[in-house]
C-alpha cells in the first residue's frame, strides 16, 4: 500500500474522530460522561466482534497470543478510555475545535518525545523544524481557545 493511500486513510480517521467527539459529547451530556463512554465502547466492541468473526474464519489464535504479550502492551484500551472520557467531558464545555487542537498539540509534543527516544521503534531526533512546529501548534491552541471564548 502506498504512503499516499495510508495518509488518505489516516485523514479519514481524523474526520471520523472529529465526528466521534461531537457524537460522544452529546451522548455524554444526555446520559452522563462515564455512561456515554461505556455505551461508546460497547457499541465499538460489538462492531469489532462482528468484524473479527467475519474476517478471522474461525481462527481466534491471535487473541490467545494476547495472553503472552508484555502486560503493558494491553494498556491501549485503558488509554482509549481516558481519551474518550476526556473528549466527552471537554467537547460540550470548550467545543470540538478547541478540544481537538489541545489533543493534537499534546499528541504532537508527546509523540515527538517518544520518537526522539525511540520508545516504540524508530528513533527520530528532535530538530529545529519540530520545535517550530510545536510552537506554532501552541499558538494555534491559544488563538482557537481565545476565539471560542469570544464566541461563547
Amino acid at each position: 500500500m502506498s504512503s499516499i493511500m495510508v495518509l488518505l486513510i489516516v485523514l479519514i480517521g481524523g474526520v471520523a474522530t472529529a465526528f466521534q467527539a461531537g457524537v460522544n459529547g452529546l451522548l455524554g451530556k444526555k446520559i452522563g460522561i462515564i455512561e456515554g463512554s461505556f455505551v461508546s465502547f460497547l457499541t465499538g466492541t460489538i462492531v469489532l466482534l462482528i468484524l473479527l468473526l467475519m474476517t478471522s474464519r474461525g481462527n481466534l489464535g491471535p487473541l490467545v497470543q494476547a495472553l503472552h504479550v508484555p502486560k503493558w502492551q494491553l494498556t491501549g484500551g485503558i488509554l482509549g478510555v481516558i481519551y474518550v472520557l476526556i473528549m466527552i467531558f471537554a467537547v460540550p464545555k470548550i467545543g470540538t475545535a478547541t478540544t481537538f487542537v489541545a489533543i493534537i498539540a499534546a499528541q504532537m509534543l508527546m509523540s515527538t518525545v517518544i520518537d526522539h527516544y525511540g520508545l516504540f521503534g524508530k528513533t527520530v531526533p528532535i530538530n529545529s523544524y519540530k520545535v517550530i512546529g510545536l510552537l506554532l501548534l501552541a499558538g494555534a491552541l491559544f488563538f482557537i481557545y481565545k476565539s471560542s471564548q469570544v464566541q461563547g
